[in-house]
């Protein structure tokens, strides 16, 4: 059995801002209504989708705060906890009120380069530190390095409570690899909107999403057609959607989730530097597809 929690439609949530760079805390509240409506089944908060770094601690908590009473226990909630000074996060995870949070997402350590014995070292020592269940996740893109499969399945195996990994290497062999050879109690899920349908159709129990911002319902459906194995119907929702995770991220993430969710009127696309906006032309292009798709 399964030590994870977080199966289905998980949403990578944005945070929105208002048109003078403040957090939208109203606009949160009506996204997050939406997506608990609509087919998500946990949320990741204050992470990478959601421009944690440029968040003031006062914000982090106020967002928090606020998530934790509109989910009002109905999903579960993973939150960002991660970073490349293994010390700081150990105290965090030591000191910090975890009430009403159901798991930490920590990011594989950026900029430093570790090799895979510091990588397996660094999730030691903040799974013994944890109080709750550790999801780890694996962005290479991001960070610079890859925790390799066999790393995972070696965390997987030694650490009692790290429970999966959010994949975005964007290699299916790796997956794979990791599915094939992980202890039956440890889950893979996908981090990577363009390649969830493979990876479930490989044996993952989900995805941590982006577009699932906007679009929770047809999301969630896919998974949920796969896991009962719908595979053809659910194929048909993947391929309705493939132009559209292209945009999403060519401009970066998140500027293409929130220009979507600007042009569905959910928020004013705003992001704080050093990010910004997408595109003009990739801003028409975006609503040209949802008025195709009938978004």
């Amino acid at each position: 059995m399964s030590r994870n929690i977080f199966h289905g439609l998980g949403i990578a949530l944005i945070t929105p801002f208002t048109t003078n760079g403040d957090v939208d805390y109203q606009a949160l509240k009506r996204l997050v209504t939406y997506q608990l409506d609509n087919g998500a089944d946990f949320l990741c908060i204050l992470a990478t989708t959601g421009e944690t770094p440029t968040l003031s601690q006062e914000e982090k908590l106020h967002i928090r705060r606020l998530i934790i009473e509109l989910a009002g226990g109905r999903v579960p909630i993973l939150m960002g906890c991660g970073g490349n000074n293994t010390a700081a996060v150990v105290q965090e995870l030591k000191t910090a009120d975890w009430h009403g949070i159901d798991g930490i997402l920590s990011v594989c350590p950026y900029y430093n380069k570790p090799s895979q014995e510091g990588l397996f070292q660094h999730f030691k020592a903040i799974s013994e530190a944890s109080p709750l269940p550790v999801v780890l996740y694996n962005v290479p893109g991001r960070t610079g390095i890859n925790i390799t499969a066999e790393t995972t399945v070696r965390l997987a195996r030694h650490c009692d409570n790290v429970v999966a990994i959010k994949e975005a290497s964007g290699n299916l062999e790796q997956v794979d690899e990791i599915i094939k050879n992980k202890p039956g109690d440890f889950d893979v899920i996908s981090g990577d909107d363009a390649l969830t349908f493979p990876m479930v159709s490989c044996g993952a129990v989900g995805a941590i999403s982006v577009i699932g911002n906007a679009l929770p319902r047809e999301f969630s459906r896919m998974i949920r057609l796969q896991m009962r194995g719908e595979y053809d119907a659910a194929r048909k929702i993947h391929h309705r959607f493939t132009d559209l995770f292209a945009l999403l991220f060519v401009d970066g993430n998140p500027a293409g989730v929130k220009a979507m969710l600007s042009e569905m009127g959910f928020i004013d696309n705003v992001l704080r530097l050093p990010l910004v906006p997408t595109r003009i032309s990739t801003l028409q292009r975006m609503s040209e597809l949802m008025r195709e798709l009938r978004i």
